[in-house]
Parts: C-alpha cells; structure tokens; sequence
C-alpha cells in the first residue's frame, strides 16, 4: 500500500499479537505487507522457540523495513519517571541495556533489516555534567550497531528539535539517524511536530504516523494519545512537511493505546488517504 508516494506500515507492538502467527493475520486482516517489528520478547525466547516463531514470520511474505528495541525496567508511569529510568541514562541498567541493544542489533543484521530505533533517553544540555556520559553511550551503542552493518534510530520526544539536532551534531556517527514521531513531540512538550521536521529533515530515515493532544502542563505532564487524525497532528501539514523535507521512506503506524487497535489503525490509513488526495 502506499499514500502519497510514501509505503504504509504498521508497529508490530501496536497489534498486541500474542504470537508471531496471531501478528501475520492481523497485518494481513489490516491490508498491508509492511511491518516495524519489536525485538524485545524475541531477544528473551529459547533458540527453538524464537526458530518457530521467526519461521512464520519469513514465511508470511511481510517485509520488514525496521525493528525497535524497548528494555525491561522503563516506567512510563511520568514524565518524571521516564526520565529517572528511560534508555541509556540508568547507571545501573547501562551495561544490561548496552548487551540487549547489541543482541537487538544481531538479530536485525540477521533478518536483513538495516536499522533499529529506541529511546535512548533523555538527553542532558550540553551544560549538565552528565551529558558527556550519555553522548559516549550512545556513541559505543552506534559503535556495537555497525559492527552488524544496522544504523541506530533515535526516536524523538525527549528533546526539543534543536537541541536534538546539536545533539546528533556533536555525537558524530555516521550511522545514528531519527525516527521521527510527531505525537512524541506533543506528549512529552517538546514543541511543534511540524516545526520539527523542517529543523530534523536531514537527519529523518524512518517516521511514526501517531498522534496526541498536549497536557495543560507541558513537559510536567503527559498529553494524551489519540487515534490519528483526531489530535493536534494535522495529517495535512504532516504529509506536507515530510514533502518539503525530501522524506521518500515509509509512513509507519504506531498506536500505543485505545481498547480497538485495528480500527484505530484503519482510521490512521484514511486519515493518510484523505490528506494524500487534499
């Protein structure tokens, strides 16, 4: 399928599919033959286990055109609380972390996909003394990821568009690029998605079609997510913008919350269709 010029794909997480033969039906029941698949629950399966289920996967004939990797122990219960325990930041998680996202980086090289995006985590001004420490854990993650020829995506959210990109300035590796989520943008406070984009737009491989509604305390507070094309994500000015960007890959869909993901996600692809055919 594809809109606006654009491949339409949708978050394997975001189908809750108990096992890989449940995640293919629903894909397939949703019209479409792109997938982002999560990593985390196959990293944790025994060999047989993750064979059989890997099995039905290639099988289905579905093309995955990136993966994700989430950790254990990340609690997004606040902002605060994410902020305190999200990516890379956790002192005591880091080492964990570092061999789960190396692992999540030989399984991707392994399947023939070329990136994996994450939370890295928030991300300290230049000015806090632990900023360094972040920058070189990202920078060895990137490290680990191209010994298996896999580019690291970070995900945006935490940061400001600006200071994300001084950020991937300094950071200085060739193969860390973003995935650009505009409703991440909306629920953390981190400003205007669209504005975003055309400061992000050279750094921008891979994009989450998701949207939101901001808190009444931006940045204190999560916003709200919602199905898209019913938020603060305007699915004209969103299309418009990846355009103007010179964004050519793929619109994948995420949808983390909501009772009906299926609905949701067929709500997403019309809202995509409409906007396309303004």
């Amino acid at each position: 399928m594809k809109i606006a010029g654009h491949g339409i794909a949708v978050c394997s997480w975001s189908l809750q599919p108990a096992n890989m033969a449940e995640l293919v039906a629903k894909v397939r029941k949703l019209g479409l033959s792109d997938l982002q698949l999560g990593l985390v629950d196959l990293l944790h399966l025994d060999d047989k286990r993750k064979h059989l289920e890997l099995g039905c996967l290639r099988a289905s004939g579905i093309t995955l055109i990136s993966a994700m990797i989430s950790f254990p122990g990340e609690d997004y219960s606040t902002i605060a609380d994410i902020r305190r325990t999200g990516g890379f930041v956790p002192d005591d998680q880091w080492m964990l972390r570092r061999r789960l996202a190396r692992e999540a980086a030989r399984l991707a090289g392994e399947l023939g996909i070329n990136s994996v995006s994450t939370h890295v985590g928030f991300v300290p001004v230049p000015t806090d003394p632990g900023y360094a420490l972040i920058r070189d854990r990202v920078r060895m993650v990137a490290e680990d990821f191209a010994a298996f020829g896999v580019e690291l995506y970070m995900e945006t959210g935490q940061e400001r568009a600006g200071e994300l990109l001084e950020f991937l300035g300094d950071l200085k590796a060739a193969n860390v690029h973003i995935n650009f989520d505009p409703a991440n943008m909306i629920l953390y406070g981190a400003g205007d998605p669209i504005e975003a984009i055309r400061t992000l737009k050279a750094h921008i491989r891979h994009v989450h079609v998701k949207d939101a509604t901001a808190s009444s305390k931006p940045g204190e507070a999560w916003g709200a997510e919602v199905a898209f094309g019913t938020g603060q994500v305007n699915p004209c000015l969103f299309l418009d913008a990846l355009k103007n960007a010179g964004y050519p890959g793929p619109l994948t869909i995420e949808r983390e919350a909501g009772m009906d993901r299926i609905s949701d996600v067929r709500s997403a692809i019309h809202a995509l269709e409409r906007a396309g055919n303004a």
